[in-house]
């Protein structure tokens, strides 16, 4: 194992333990009580500018370290999704292979596609509602 793939790995665990971590409810209450405190100081330190920076400047490092923790755990879900999705594309006969890392096509062959299945919703739209019309519903 290189070392880039062990500080990868390592900040993979890292960001994992994080995300699970500031989703509990016990976070969540952290966050509230800190808040509390300090709006309860406010009258101590008169409101002041230094009282308010604080919480801003606070909220605002653990909002720009929090963008690189939750946008590695998304890449992450995301890139596992589609491995599950090609594998089951690859899994039934009758599914287009071609589907498969649709993520890499350009912006205009995404469109295209998009429009063969909206071309294939209405047809089975069409379809459905003459069903109902032949039976009477």
């Amino acid at each position: 194992m290189t070392r880039q793939s062990r500080t990868y790995d390592a900040f993979r665990r890292f960001a994992h333990r994080v995300s699970i971590s500031v989703g509990a409810p016990w976070a969540f209450a952290l966050a509230l009580a800190i808040v509390a405190v300090w709006a309860l100081t406010g009258p101590v330190f008169g409101f002041s500018d230094t009282w308010q920076l604080v919480i801003n400047t606070g909220t605002t490092v653990i909002t720009f370290l929090m963008v690189f923790v939750i946008q590695n755990t998304q890449n992450r879900e995301s890139q596992v999704i589609q491995l599950k999705l090609d594998e089951l594309i690859r899994a039934v006969e009758q599914a287009r292979n071609e589907l498969v890392d649709l993520e890499d096509l350009s912006d205009d062959e995404l469109h295209r596609l998009q429009g063969q299945f909206e071309a294939l919703r209405k047809s089975a739209e069409q379809a459905r509602l003459a069903r109902d019309v032949g039976r009477g519903a």
